[in-house]
């Protein structure tokens, strides 16, 4: 079986697009002693431990000694076990100074600029964590204000899920129709110019569309035209994986495991990772982005992200009520096999993802060692660490099954 959105007859390892000032192509590197073998079912392009290390340490040489602030030496603090087997790196401790001024000006945001919850979600709202999440996902983020950027669209996009689909008042039923209106503030509306009066009035009809507009707002800010248009992309992907997944509720149906992960390389992380340059405060060309090697290493990392979800709130949504589909519980059900064996399967799925990634993201840097295309790199395997440590520490949200 080959890993989801990969063709039988992969084609030739990444090259660099024609025309790149200053930029000759070359080829992956020779594979050498890497520290772990290429992965079976990777495109085919040799993946090397130089190629790798250059996008997890960033690019390096003349000109690019500003890219990155230096990292600190210390390790992050760890408050909760990883999931046993699960493939993941270790992070950098965040700037507290930081992380508390995002956490501190993201509630205020939430609280008095939209008001976006009632005072009894407060104590939920902080049991996220926002501040820490977001300033350990974007480390290389040149201000405060551009981690804020990334912090409000991933609150905004959390409340959409939260009160449109699932844990406050969602339901499946009509679920359409109220995505449909709430993109219309990320995807403005161009219409008959009666309309517009009564389309404006409906952009804080209720929090989610309050939390969209603002947070779209502040992104424009900072993002560029292509950038913009990439988030919305990422978004309406977002938005008809939800619908899926409703569908499914809808009719009682359980997909096969190839459904469900189809349908989590929609309903997933990626509009997050995806807007890693905008918070980074600088532009990965769109000619860059749309590359398919480049959308294929942004889609594994994506989809490896959202099983991570799906594996650290696994207790959380049994303990909810009805059903809550995740790659376990499916697994467990069209493969008829105990529950503790879906989970470990699970694991095994999420690694092989996150070493097609790795491997992926190394072809690609090796071929194209553009400075930005690898800051970008760099910047979505730090989002992946990143989203892991937030899981693994987040005890107020996640715990883990007794499987061992």
């Amino acid at each position: 079986m080959n890993p989801p959105g990969r063709p039988a007859s992969a084609g030739p390892p990444p090259r660099c697009p024609p025309g790149v000032p200053g930029l000759v192509p070359r080829a992956p590197a020779p594979a050498g002693t890497p520290d772990r073998p290429p992965h079976p079912r990777s495109s085919g392009a040799t993946m090397s431990t130089d190629a790798l290390n250059r996008i997890l340490r960033g690019p390096t040489g003349l000109g690019t000694s500003g890219l990155y602030p230096t990292p600190p030496v210390r390790p992050a603090a760890v408050a909760g076990r990883p999931v046993p087997g699960l493939y993941h790196h270790p992070v950098p401790e965040p700037d507290p100074v930081r992380t508390a001024e995002v956490g501190r000006r993201i509630k205020e945001w939430a609280i008095d600029e939209i008001e976006l919850y009632p005072p009894e979600w407060e104590e939920e709202f902080d049991g996220f964590g926002v501040g820490r999440y977001m300033t350990v996902c974007h480390p290389d983020a040149p201000t405060t204000e551009h981690v804020l950027v990334a912090a409000r669209l991933m609150v905004a996009e959390n409340a959409v899920d939260d009160v449109y689909c699932e844990d406050h008042g969602g339901s499946p039923v009509g679920l359409g129709g109220r995505l449909l209106l709430a993109h219309t503030v990320l995807d403005p509306l161009h219409t008959a110019r009666e309309y517009v009066p009564e389309w404006e009035r409906s952009l804080g009809a209720d929090a989610p569309r309050r939390a969209y507009h603002s947070a779209m707002e502040y992104f424009l800010r900072a993002a560029a035209a292509s950038q913009a248009d990439r988030f919305r992309h990422d978004m309406a992907r977002l938005h008809l994986g939800y619908l899926a997944e409703a569908a499914w509720d809808q009719t009682d149906h359980v997909p096969e495991v190839w459904e469900y992960l189809a349908m989590r390389q929609f309903n997933n992380f990626r509009p997050c990772p995806t807007i890693t340059d905008t918070v980074g405060g600088y532009e990965l060309p769109a000619d860059l982005h749309a590359r398919p090697a480049l959308q294929r290493v942004i889609a594994l990392a994506s989809n490896a992200t959202t099983i991570v979800n799906d594996l650290y709130s696994y207790t959380k949504e049994l303990d909810s009520p009805g059903r809550h589909l995740n790659l376990p519980v499916v697994i467990a059900e069209r493969e008829k096999c105990p529950e503790k064996d879906a989970y470990l399967k699970a694991v095994e799925i999420h690694n092989e993802l996150m070493h097609d990634f790795e491997a992926e993201a190394a072809a690609l840097a090796a071929a194209c060692p553009l400075p930005t295309l690898l800051r970008f790199l760099r910047g979505v395997a730090v989002w992946v660490d990143g989203n892991h440590h937030w899981h693994q520490n987040n005890t107020y949200r996640y715990s883990l099954p007794d499987f061992w």
